[in-house]
Protein backbone atom coordinates (compact mmCIF):
# COMPACT_ATOMS: atom_id res chain seq x y z
CA UNK A 1 0.00 0.00 0.00
CA UNK A 2 1.45 3.58 -1.19
CA UNK A 3 4.47 1.83 -1.94
CA UNK A 4 7.30 3.94 -3.17
CA UNK A 5 8.82 3.72 -6.53
CA UNK A 6 11.05 0.27 -6.27
CA UNK A 7 14.83 -0.30 -7.18
CA UNK A 8 14.70 -1.62 -11.20
CA UNK A 9 17.50 -4.25 -10.02
CA UNK A 10 16.89 -5.43 -6.36
CA UNK A 11 19.61 -8.36 -6.19
CA UNK A 12 18.63 -11.14 -4.59
CA UNK A 13 21.06 -10.65 -2.20
CA UNK A 14 19.18 -7.25 -1.62
CA UNK A 15 16.56 -8.86 -0.75
CA UNK A 16 17.86 -11.49 1.84
CA UNK A 17 19.28 -8.65 3.77
CA UNK A 18 15.68 -6.82 3.47
CA UNK A 19 14.33 -9.53 4.55
CA UNK A 20 16.48 -10.37 7.82
CA UNK A 21 16.26 -6.66 8.98
CA UNK A 22 12.28 -7.14 9.19
CA UNK A 23 12.30 -10.14 10.64
CA UNK A 24 14.76 -8.16 13.45
CA UNK A 25 12.17 -5.64 13.86
CA UNK A 26 9.47 -8.07 14.58
CA UNK A 27 10.74 -8.92 17.75
CA UNK A 28 11.69 -5.60 18.85
CA UNK A 29 9.11 -2.64 20.05
CA UNK A 30 8.86 -0.09 17.52
CA UNK A 31 7.12 3.34 17.84
CA UNK A 32 6.23 5.68 14.72
CA UNK A 33 6.01 9.23 15.53
CA UNK A 34 4.48 11.40 13.10
CA UNK A 35 5.44 15.17 13.82
CA UNK A 36 4.22 18.22 11.91
CA UNK A 37 4.89 20.92 14.53
CA UNK A 38 1.66 21.07 15.80
CA UNK A 39 1.79 21.19 19.88
CA UNK A 40 -0.32 18.33 20.02
CA UNK A 41 2.08 16.18 17.48
CA UNK A 42 5.08 17.45 19.29
CA UNK A 43 3.62 16.36 22.92
CA UNK A 44 3.25 12.65 20.79
CA UNK A 45 7.09 12.15 21.19
CA UNK A 46 6.74 12.97 25.10
CA UNK A 47 3.92 10.09 25.21
CA UNK A 48 6.91 7.90 23.48
CA UNK A 49 9.52 8.56 25.74
CA UNK A 50 7.27 7.77 28.41
CA UNK A 51 7.63 4.19 27.50
CA UNK A 52 10.65 2.85 29.12
CA UNK A 53 13.79 3.17 26.66
CA UNK A 54 14.81 -0.37 26.71
CA UNK A 55 17.18 -2.05 24.38
CA UNK A 56 14.32 -3.94 22.93
CA UNK A 57 12.53 -0.58 21.97
CA UNK A 58 13.31 1.90 18.66
CA UNK A 59 11.28 5.18 18.31
CA UNK A 60 11.24 6.53 14.57
CA UNK A 61 10.43 10.32 13.85
CA UNK A 62 8.69 10.81 11.22
CA UNK A 63 8.05 14.04 8.99
CA UNK A 64 6.34 13.89 5.52
CA UNK A 65 6.85 16.49 3.16
CA UNK A 66 5.10 16.85 -0.13
CA UNK A 67 6.86 15.87 -3.71
CA UNK A 68 9.24 18.85 -4.60
CA UNK A 69 8.39 20.84 -1.69
CA UNK A 70 10.63 23.89 -0.83
CA UNK A 71 13.12 22.82 -3.94
CA UNK A 72 12.11 25.54 -6.37
CA UNK A 73 15.25 28.07 -5.15
CA UNK A 74 17.46 26.61 -7.28
CA UNK A 75 21.30 26.17 -7.04
CA UNK A 76 20.72 23.58 -4.35
CA UNK A 77 23.43 20.33 -5.14
CA UNK A 78 21.33 17.39 -4.30
CA UNK A 79 23.94 15.03 -3.64
CA UNK A 80 25.02 17.08 -0.68
CA UNK A 81 21.53 17.64 0.44
CA UNK A 82 21.13 13.91 -0.05
CA UNK A 83 24.06 13.10 2.13
CA UNK A 84 23.62 15.90 4.51
CA UNK A 85 20.70 17.65 5.13
CA UNK A 86 19.62 16.21 8.47
CA UNK A 87 23.16 16.81 10.01
CA UNK A 88 24.35 19.93 8.34
CA UNK A 89 20.68 21.97 9.49
CA UNK A 90 19.61 22.81 5.57
CA UNK A 91 16.39 24.39 5.84
CA UNK A 92 13.96 22.12 4.07
CA UNK A 93 10.71 21.29 5.54
CA UNK A 94 10.32 19.11 8.58
CA UNK A 95 13.88 19.42 9.49
CA UNK A 96 13.53 21.81 12.52
CA UNK A 97 10.78 19.56 13.95
CA UNK A 98 13.06 16.42 13.27
CA UNK A 99 16.30 18.11 15.01
CA UNK A 100 13.61 19.43 17.86
CA UNK A 101 12.27 16.04 18.64
CA UNK A 102 15.39 14.60 18.86
CA UNK A 103 16.61 16.90 21.88
CA UNK A 104 13.34 15.81 23.73
CA UNK A 105 14.28 11.93 23.71
CA UNK A 106 18.45 12.35 24.18
CA UNK A 107 20.42 15.13 25.47
CA UNK A 108 23.04 16.35 23.09
CA UNK A 109 26.76 15.55 24.95
CA UNK A 110 25.20 11.85 25.29
CA UNK A 111 24.43 12.15 21.44
CA UNK A 112 27.56 12.81 20.19
CA UNK A 113 29.83 10.53 22.71
CA UNK A 114 27.40 7.79 23.19
CA UNK A 115 25.38 7.04 20.12
CA UNK A 116 26.63 5.63 16.88
CA UNK A 117 25.19 7.62 13.79
CA UNK A 118 24.27 6.46 10.30
CA UNK A 119 23.01 7.90 7.13
CA UNK A 120 21.09 6.88 4.33
CA UNK A 121 18.86 7.88 0.77
CA UNK A 122 16.61 6.47 -1.32
CA UNK A 123 14.92 7.60 -4.38
CA UNK A 124 11.22 7.84 -3.91
CA UNK A 125 8.52 8.92 -6.59
CA UNK A 126 10.62 10.92 -8.31
CA UNK A 127 11.40 13.58 -5.97
CA UNK A 128 15.02 15.46 -6.28
CA UNK A 129 15.44 14.54 -2.86
CA UNK A 130 13.47 11.50 -2.09
CA UNK A 131 13.48 9.47 1.37
CA UNK A 132 16.22 10.68 3.86
CA UNK A 133 17.01 9.15 7.08
CA UNK A 134 19.58 9.41 10.42
CA UNK A 135 20.07 6.56 12.41
CA UNK A 136 21.59 6.97 16.29
CA UNK A 137 22.19 3.67 17.51
CA UNK A 138 22.77 3.27 21.43
CA UNK A 139 25.51 0.37 22.26
CA UNK A 140 22.63 -1.49 24.46
CA UNK A 141 20.88 -2.25 20.44
CA UNK A 142 18.12 0.65 20.83
CA UNK A 143 17.98 3.20 18.02
CA UNK A 144 16.47 6.66 17.54
CA UNK A 145 15.67 7.18 13.68
CA UNK A 146 14.68 10.71 12.36
CA UNK A 147 13.34 10.31 9.11
CA UNK A 148 12.57 13.03 6.50
CA UNK A 149 9.71 11.22 3.74
CA UNK A 150 8.43 12.29 0.43
CA UNK A 151 4.99 11.46 -0.58
CA UNK A 152 1.55 12.72 -2.07
CA UNK A 153 0.01 13.56 0.94
CA UNK A 154 0.88 12.70 4.47
CA UNK A 155 -1.28 9.94 5.19
CA UNK A 156 0.26 7.96 2.01
CA UNK A 157 3.53 8.74 3.06
CA UNK A 158 2.79 7.54 7.20
CA UNK A 159 0.97 4.22 5.74
CA UNK A 160 3.77 3.45 3.46
CA UNK A 161 6.18 3.82 6.55
CA UNK A 162 4.47 1.49 8.29
CA UNK A 163 4.56 -1.22 5.05
CA UNK A 164 8.64 -0.32 5.70
CA UNK A 165 8.22 -0.93 9.26
CA UNK A 166 6.51 -3.03 10.65
CA UNK A 167 5.59 -0.94 13.70
CA UNK A 168 3.73 -1.88 16.97
CA UNK A 169 2.35 1.92 17.62
CA UNK A 170 1.82 4.72 15.20
CA UNK A 171 1.36 8.40 17.89
CA UNK A 172 -0.22 11.40 15.97
CA UNK A 173 -1.31 14.69 17.03
CA UNK A 174 -5.19 14.63 17.67
CA UNK A 175 -6.52 16.28 14.51
CA UNK A 176 -8.74 19.80 15.25
CA UNK A 177 -11.97 18.12 13.50
CA UNK A 178 -12.94 14.47 12.77
CA UNK A 179 -15.06 13.80 9.99
CA UNK A 180 -18.28 11.61 9.86
CA UNK A 181 -18.25 7.75 8.28
CA UNK A 182 -19.34 9.03 5.27
CA UNK A 183 -16.60 12.14 5.16
CA UNK A 184 -13.83 10.26 5.94
CA UNK A 185 -13.04 9.90 2.18
CA UNK A 186 -13.17 13.20 1.47
CA UNK A 187 -10.95 15.16 3.23
CA UNK A 188 -10.50 13.60 6.59
CA UNK A 189 -7.80 14.68 8.48
CA UNK A 190 -4.90 12.58 8.56
CA UNK A 191 -4.62 11.13 11.83
CA UNK A 192 -8.72 10.10 11.24
CA UNK A 193 -7.60 8.46 8.17
CA UNK A 194 -4.14 6.76 9.52
CA UNK A 195 -6.34 5.59 12.52
CA UNK A 196 -8.47 3.76 10.17
CA UNK A 197 -6.07 2.37 7.41
CA UNK A 198 -3.46 1.33 9.89
CA UNK A 199 -3.16 -2.30 10.79
CA UNK A 200 -1.15 -1.56 13.93
CA UNK A 201 -2.70 0.89 17.41
CA UNK A 202 -2.85 4.52 17.02
CA UNK A 203 -2.06 6.77 19.88
CA UNK A 204 -3.62 10.24 19.29
CA UNK A 205 -2.07 12.68 21.67
CA UNK A 206 -3.65 15.73 23.32
CA UNK A 207 -2.19 18.84 25.18
CA UNK A 208 -3.42 18.19 28.91
CA UNK A 209 -6.43 20.58 29.88
CA UNK A 210 -7.22 22.13 32.93
CA UNK A 211 -9.20 19.53 34.72
CA UNK A 212 -7.02 17.25 33.88
CA UNK A 213 -4.28 14.92 35.03
CA UNK A 214 -6.21 14.66 38.82
CA UNK A 215 -5.43 11.30 39.13
CA UNK A 216 -1.87 11.36 37.90
CA UNK A 217 -0.33 9.36 35.38
CA UNK A 218 -3.19 7.11 35.29
CA UNK A 219 -4.86 5.06 32.18
CA UNK A 220 -7.93 4.28 31.77
CA UNK A 221 -8.40 0.82 29.78
CA UNK A 222 -12.05 0.54 28.57
CA UNK A 223 -13.06 -3.27 28.24
CA UNK A 224 -16.10 -4.70 27.04
CA UNK A 225 -16.99 -9.15 26.86
CA UNK A 226 -15.51 -9.49 23.64
CA UNK A 227 -12.15 -11.47 23.64
CA UNK A 228 -10.28 -8.66 21.07
CA UNK A 229 -11.16 -6.11 24.09
CA UNK A 230 -9.81 -8.46 26.72
CA UNK A 231 -6.61 -8.91 24.75
CA UNK A 232 -6.42 -4.97 24.01
CA UNK A 233 -6.57 -4.52 27.82
CA UNK A 234 -3.80 -6.95 28.89
CA UNK A 235 -1.56 -4.94 25.66
CA UNK A 236 -2.26 -1.74 27.59
CA UNK A 237 -1.80 -2.97 30.67
CA UNK A 238 2.02 -4.21 30.04
CA UNK A 239 2.74 -0.59 28.31
CA UNK A 240 1.06 1.31 31.14
CA UNK A 241 3.31 -0.82 33.30
CA UNK A 242 6.31 -0.01 31.69
CA UNK A 243 5.64 3.36 31.85
CA UNK A 244 5.11 3.41 35.46
CA UNK A 245 1.69 4.35 35.31
CA UNK A 246 -1.35 3.15 37.01
CA UNK A 247 -4.28 1.00 35.76
CA UNK A 248 -8.25 1.69 36.38
CA UNK A 249 -10.72 -0.76 34.57
CA UNK A 250 -13.91 0.38 33.09
CA UNK A 251 -17.01 -0.92 31.83
CA UNK A 252 -20.28 0.15 30.56
CA UNK A 253 -23.53 -1.90 30.36
CA UNK A 254 -26.83 -0.73 29.61
CA UNK A 255 -28.93 -1.36 31.86
CA UNK A 256 -28.39 -2.13 35.66
CA UNK A 257 -30.10 -5.73 35.30
CA UNK A 258 -26.45 -6.34 33.65
CA UNK A 259 -24.54 -5.13 36.53
CA UNK A 260 -23.60 -8.78 37.18
CA UNK A 261 -22.08 -9.69 34.26
CA UNK A 262 -20.52 -6.08 34.36
CA UNK A 263 -18.66 -7.46 37.92
CA UNK A 264 -17.72 -10.75 36.86
CA UNK A 265 -16.12 -9.18 33.49
CA UNK A 266 -14.35 -6.78 36.09
CA UNK A 267 -13.08 -9.95 38.46
CA UNK A 268 -11.99 -11.64 35.27
CA UNK A 269 -9.90 -9.16 34.12
CA UNK A 270 -8.48 -8.08 37.30
CA UNK A 271 -7.03 -11.86 37.64
CA UNK A 272 -5.85 -11.51 34.33
CA UNK A 273 -3.98 -8.72 34.64
CA UNK A 274 -2.86 -9.29 37.97
CA UNK A 275 -0.74 -12.84 36.75
CA UNK A 276 1.75 -10.53 34.69
CA UNK A 277 2.59 -8.56 37.75
CA UNK A 278 0.66 -5.33 37.04
CA UNK A 279 -1.45 -3.46 40.03
CA UNK A 280 -5.09 -2.40 39.14
CA UNK A 281 -5.81 1.19 41.11
CA UNK A 282 -9.53 1.02 40.78
CA UNK A 283 -12.57 -0.64 38.97
CA UNK A 284 -16.19 1.59 37.64
CA UNK A 285 -19.06 0.47 35.52
CA UNK A 286 -21.11 3.35 33.84
CA UNK A 287 -24.51 2.50 32.51
CA UNK A 288 -26.15 3.87 29.32
CA UNK A 289 -24.17 4.96 26.26
CA UNK A 290 -20.81 3.32 25.75
CA UNK A 291 -19.10 6.55 24.05
CA UNK A 292 -21.04 8.81 26.41
CA UNK A 293 -19.95 6.99 30.17
CA UNK A 294 -16.13 7.12 28.71
CA UNK A 295 -16.15 10.24 28.31
CA UNK A 296 -17.80 11.22 31.13
CA UNK A 297 -15.41 8.93 33.39
CA UNK A 298 -11.89 9.70 30.85
CA UNK A 299 -11.99 13.40 33.04
CA UNK A 300 -8.88 13.70 35.22
CA UNK A 301 -7.01 10.51 33.74
CA UNK A 302 -3.84 10.82 31.43
CA UNK A 303 -4.58 8.24 28.47
CA UNK A 304 -8.23 6.59 27.88
CA UNK A 305 -7.56 2.97 25.88
CA UNK A 306 -10.16 1.45 24.13
CA UNK A 307 -10.08 -1.61 21.38
CA UNK A 308 -10.80 -0.83 17.49
CA UNK A 309 -12.85 -2.52 16.01
CA UNK A 310 -12.20 -5.90 14.39
CA UNK A 311 -13.24 -5.54 11.02
CA UNK A 312 -11.22 -5.11 7.84
CA UNK A 313 -10.31 -1.24 7.24
CA UNK A 314 -12.78 -0.66 4.39
CA UNK A 315 -15.75 -1.48 6.58
CA UNK A 316 -14.54 0.57 9.04
CA UNK A 317 -14.97 3.85 7.29
CA UNK A 318 -18.63 2.75 7.30
CA UNK A 319 -18.97 1.12 10.66
CA UNK A 320 -18.32 3.94 13.28
CA UNK A 321 -17.54 2.09 16.58
CA UNK A 322 -17.33 3.38 20.34
CA UNK A 323 -13.91 3.46 19.83
CA UNK A 324 -13.59 5.85 16.89
CA UNK A 325 -16.43 7.72 19.07
CA UNK A 326 -14.24 8.35 21.88
CA UNK A 327 -11.34 9.49 19.76
CA UNK A 328 -13.47 11.96 17.72
CA UNK A 329 -15.30 13.38 21.20
CA UNK A 330 -12.68 12.81 24.15
CA UNK A 331 -10.41 15.92 25.17
CA UNK A 332 -7.64 13.51 26.60
CA UNK A 333 -5.04 11.35 24.87
CA UNK A 334 -6.64 8.02 23.60
CA UNK A 335 -5.01 4.79 22.40
CA UNK A 336 -6.88 2.62 19.66
CA UNK A 337 -5.48 -0.12 20.14
CA UNK A 338 -5.43 -3.16 17.46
Amino acid sequence: MFQNWPKLHATETDKSVLAKEREERRNRFRILVCIDGSPESMRGIKEAREIKPSKYCDIILLYVRSIDQGLRTGGLQMKIARENMLEWGLELPGIGYLKEGLSMLVNEQDLKTIWQTASSHTDSWGDPVGDNKVEYRHPDGRSIVLKLKTAPDPASGILDQYELGPYNLIIMGAPKRWRNEFGAFFGAPVAQKVATLSPCSVLLSRNDKEGHGSNGKNHLICISMSKHSLDAMRRDAVLAYNCGHSISLFTVINQKSALADAERLLYQARESISKIGVEIKDVDIGVGDPVTEIIKKSSGYNLISVAASSKKWYKRFFTTGVAFKVMAASDSTVLNIR
